[in-house]
């Protein structure tokens, strides 16, 4: 009788025993603390890669621009969540974080994925890989991601800065470069200009950072995190809570 051996999962991000905790091969007492930003070790834990400077300084500047969009849904979750249940900091923190999607914090992801296919081409080649992408979208009629606003109509102010912070750390320039394509295609496809909006921008230059389409959720789930504990010191401090609840109350009627 043959026993089957049985396979082994590995992780290369973390062990720890007694007297240590390594990360990617890093001492987290002698190596880390104290001597490395918390966007260096996010960057060195998930990619398994030191960061550079440049990386470092883009991933900073996206945190920054997302991390905070007023009283969206995902903030208003974590108030009410606060509000039924105040013993619970991490619930409320969380049912703000299942909030957080397509519609308040961004398409960066797919708009990412599709820059990714651009530049996997030779350069002559992709205008052509851009028009395909749009036409991809429109056959199935679904917005290209990255493009158009409900406030923002004419520009959002947040894109231009970005992309400056990006060239300004040292970004090598493809992906920018793959974002204005893509937004030549659609314009030349629908015959008018929609606004690129800053998740085409997140999802470049997080590109240009080394960050992949399939990572680029989690940053903006990093930074809106960082957002919504602020809201929920906020709501314990000052509560927002029984107003949202009342007014959810008289805003919606039965039938």
């Amino acid at each position: 009788m043959t026993t089957r051996s049985r396979s082994v999962a590995t992780t290369s991000i973390c062990s720890f025993d007694a007297d240590n905790i390594l990360i990617r091969g890093k001492n987290l007492v002698d190596d880390l603390i104290g001597k490395v930003s918390f966007t260096e070790l996010l960057l060195l834990q998930a990619l398994g890669v030191e960061p550079n400077a440049m990386q470092v300084r883009i991933v900073d500047s996206v945190m920054v621009t997302i991390m905070e969009h007023g009283l969206v849904p995902s903030a208003i979750a974590t108030r009410l969540t606060y509000y039924g249940a105040p013993e619970s900091f991490q619930g409320a923190i969380a049912a703000g974080l299942l909030g957080v999607g397509d519609r308040y914090a961004g398409t960066a992801s797919e708009c990412g994925a599709i820059l990714e296919r651009i530049v996997a081409e030779p350069e002559a080649e992709r205008e052509a890989r851009a028009a395909a992408e749009v036409r991809a979208y429109r056959e199935i009629r679904r917005p290209v991601p990255g493009f158009g606003h409900p406030i923002h109509h004419e520009k959002d102010r947040r894109v231009n800065k970005l992309i400056a912070c990006a060239e300004d750390a040292g970004a090598q320039g493809d992906y920018i470069a793959a974002m204005h394509t893509l937004e030549g295609a659609l314009s030349a496809e629908l015959g008018k200009k929609l606004v690129t909006n800053i998740s085409a921008a997140i999802a470049a230059v997080l590109a240009e950072a080394g960050v992949p389409a399939s990572m680029m959720r989690g940053i903006v789930l990093t930074a809106r995190c960082a957002g919504l504990v602020g809201h929920l010191h906020e709501e314990m401090n000052n509560p927002a809570g029984h107003e949202l609840w009342v007014a959810a109350q008289e805003g919606v009627e039965s039938d």
